[in-house]
Order: C-alpha cells, then structure tokens, then sequence
C-alpha cells in the first residue's frame, strides 16, 4: 500500500495560494501570486526530486492539474519535464471529463476521499500531490494524507487560501522525521501521521 505525501509551499501564516506566479489563482482578489519565487533554493528542488526518484503517481485537484498540464509539456527538455510527462496522474475533478489531454491521466469519478481510499488499497507506489489544496482539505479530515513536505517560508502575507482552515478540521497528530533550513530561509520540514493521537 502506497501513502499520500503532501508537497506545501507555506508562507509563515500558513498560506499556500498561488506561490508560483502572480496570474497563477486570484481567487479571492489574491494579489501576491509568486511569492515563493523570492526563496528559491537547490535544496528545495532535491526534496521534491527525492520523492519522484522512487515508484509513485501524481494527484492533483483540478486547478493544479490544469496549470501542470498547461505548463509542463511545453517546457524544453528536462529531467522535471521528463518525470511528470511520463508519471501516472489522477486528477480529482466533478467538472473535468474524460478523455484528459495530458499524457497518462485518469480523472478519478466520485468522491475524492473514496477514490483515494480505493487507490492506497490497490497500488503499491505512492500519491504525490503538489499544492491542490481544496484536494488535500477534503481529505485530512478523513487522515488519508501519510505525510507533509511542507516548505516553510521566511514571508508573512497577512491574506490568502490556507492550508489548514481555521474550523472544520479534525484532531490529527504528526511527527516530525526530518528538516533543514536552506540559505534563502526557507525550512523544510518533514512529518509523517501518527496512527494514534498521543496522550
């Protein structure tokens, strides 16, 4: 049974939305798109390569999973470019319909918490899942995410889409297996769930 491993560009108030570019998602009139750039560090690119070296599949909500295939295949030769081309990826959507134009992708029908259940059960490597974040709120409440690799930026944005919603999530314990901090600041820190909640 594979796990789910979570990737998180977070800014110190815990905000995720659009780290990439400023047009990547306005929602909510967001106007610091791209605040992650500012931080970039080899270091960071050696976490994710780390968990793409290995047996796994990409999950993405639908907003992530249109900007991938928007974005990575047109993009010159490179080892990045070559593993998402060719990676399976399962597309979390109820507005998407089959067939998907990127190469090697299957919308998962249903429930997403449901589909990920049927696919820990049924496949040996593990769900990566970059950003996605309406993907992975629905399902920490079912704690069917394994583990955060969450990238924690010097950066207080004051505004923007949260990872961990302030209600509606449940009690959920972690532990922290690795970190390291980079020489832009940033700290990568690694934490995999606990089965049971510690007293």
């Amino acid at each position: 049974m594979g796990k789910v491993i979570v990737i998180e560009h977070l800014t110190l108030d815990g905000v995720m939305q659009a780290p990439g570019h400023p047009e990547e998602d306005p929602r909510d009139g967001f106007q610091h798109g791209g605040w992650a750039n500012r931080s970039q560090d080899p270091a960071m690119q050696e976490v994710m390569g780390a968990r793409m070296s290995s047996t796994w599949s990409l999950m993405a909500g639908r907003t992530t999973y249109e900007r991938f295939a928007d974005f990575w295949p047109k993009q010159e030769p490179n080892p990045f470019t070559e593993a998402l081309n060719r990676v399976q990826k399962y597309v979390a959507s109820t507005t998407l319909t089959e067939p998907l134009a990127w190469q090697n992708s299957t919308l998962l029908k249903g429930d997403a918490g449901d589909a990920v259940v049927r696919l820990k059960e049924e496949l040996d490597e593990n769900l990566v899942v970059f950003g996605s974040g309406m993907l992975v709120r629905s399902l920490m409440p079912r704690h069917l995410i394994d583990e955060f690799v969450l990238l924690i930026h010097p950066l207080v944005l004051g505004s923007g889409r949260r990872l961990f919603p302030e209600s509606g999530s449940d009690l959920s314990a972690f532990q922290l297996v690795d970190s390291a901090a980079t020489g832009t600041g940033v700290i990568i820190a690694t934490y995999q769930r606990l089965l049971a909640i510690p007293d």
